[in-house]
């Protein structure tokens, strides 16, 4: 989707993703190597008794379903950061997860006209609509960029 293919109040919704055990220790295993990530037997026995996908994974999950969905080919390049994230619920192995972007805001930057700034919200929920990622993030676009 272009800049210009956006505005506020519109929702853009991908999915379903398949989360598989072999995915989650694999990620886990190389970015986020906590017991209850990459130790299924360990995990049984933990408080979310069973293991459970880094929250780091779901928003790389998150990341890789607007980036299909809503920027491939757009003039998206950056991001200035999160305003804020939640994960209120853990992802297990087996869960299919869609995400509901909501944009909040689109403008063009006063100092640069060249730069469009869309600000969102991402949510990320299993297939019982239990949601396991929240968060608002603000994307960059350039303009100029044809």
């Amino acid at each position: 989707m272009r800049f210009a293919d956006f505005a506020a109040g519109q929702v853009v919704t991908a999915g379903p993703y398949r989360v598989d055990e072999a995915e989650i220790l694999q990620f886990a295993g190389a970015y986020d190597p906590q017991w209850f990530h990459v130790d299924p037997v360990a995990a049984q026995a933990g408080p979310f008794q069973g293991l459970i996908a880094s929250g780091w994974h779901t928003c790389s999950i998150a990341m890789r379903l607007i980036a299909d969905a809503a920027l491939a080919g757009s003039e998206s390049f950056a991001s200035p950061g999160i305003a804020g994230i939640r994960w209120p619920h853990p992802v297990r192995p087996g869960d299919a997860l869609s995400l509901r972007a909501t944009v909040l805001e689109t403008r063009v930057a006063r100092s640069r006209p060249d730069l469009g700034i869309l600000r969102w919200r991402w949510e990320l929920f299993t297939a019982d609509a239990v949601l396991v990622l929240d968060l608002e993030a603000t994307s960059l676009f350039d303009l100029a960029r044809r």
